[in-house]
């Protein structure tokens, strides 16, 4: 899908940047039935690097198109279609560079789409079932995980991590930044407590100890952004 804006949208990646996405607007893309909330763009109005929420309504159909640097998706509600397969929700997709379809959704769909953040030659094609995953226990501080992508050569990780009720994360740094969106409950940090549908970034080095009182379910993308000068 391209999702882009005609202005830089936190375009700055040294910067924390939070949206909370249940207070925005939709806001109509190239198709008229397919809807988005963008939440960070930068370069051509509709060709750049975007992260956004999307929102297929039922019957809509989006036209033929490449993917350079390649797309990301996972779906949160709804079904996704292409001619890959028809995607439900927790499916997650990573179509390289040179990937071209043309999706649809029957019942419409909301989706968390990153595109030209999955570059670089050798990438893999990349289809998973989260919600057939295992969640793996990960440390003794009421983490478990399901790991989404990681790959020799590349430098980000993707996971979905689960923290039950009263889980207090210890004080880490983050080479690469780290970037969150929240699935369901809520997660908290010294700056703010980010609710279901919050998206965070936090640039590289950036350092906090993260709890959750509710427990929480989010997405993760760590090691991607560029380093801090000095």
């Amino acid at each position: 899908m391209n999702d882009d804006a005609n202005d830089a949208l936190n375009g700055d990646f040294s910067k924390a940047a939070v949206l909370r996405t249940d207070d925005m607007d939709w806001v109509q893309s190239p198709s008229p039935t397919v809807w988005r909330k963008r939440l960070e763009h930068t370069g051509p109005a509709e060709a750049g690097r975007v992260t956004s929420l999307v929102r297929f309504e039922p019957g809509a159909r989006f036209a033929a198109h490449d993917h350079p640097d390649g797309e990301e998706i996972l779906v949160l509600e709804g079904v996704f279609s292409d001619h890959t397969g028809d995607w439900g929700p927790g499916s997650f997709l990573l179509n390289p560079e040179g990937f071209h379809h043309a999706p649809w959704s029957d019942e419409g769909c909301l989706l968390f789409v990153k595109l030209r953040q999955y570059g670089g030659d050798g990438r893999k094609l990349l289809a998973l079932d989260t919600e057939a995953m295992d969640w793996q226990p990960q440390g003794a501080d009421g983490r478990r995980i399901k790991p989404l992508y990681r790959q020799d050569g590349f430098a980000e990780e993707i996971r979905l991590v689960e923290l039950a009720a009263g889980t207090t994360i210890a004080a880490h740094d983050h080479a690469g930044g780290e970037e969150v969106f929240v699935l369901s409950g809520s997660i908290s940090d010294d700056a703010g407590t980010y609710p279901t549908g919050s998206w965070l970034r936090l640039p590289d080095g950036s350092r906090h100890a993260p709890w959750s009182d509710t427990g929480c379910r989010i997405y993760v993308r760590t090691g991607h952004l560029p380093p801090q000068a000095g």
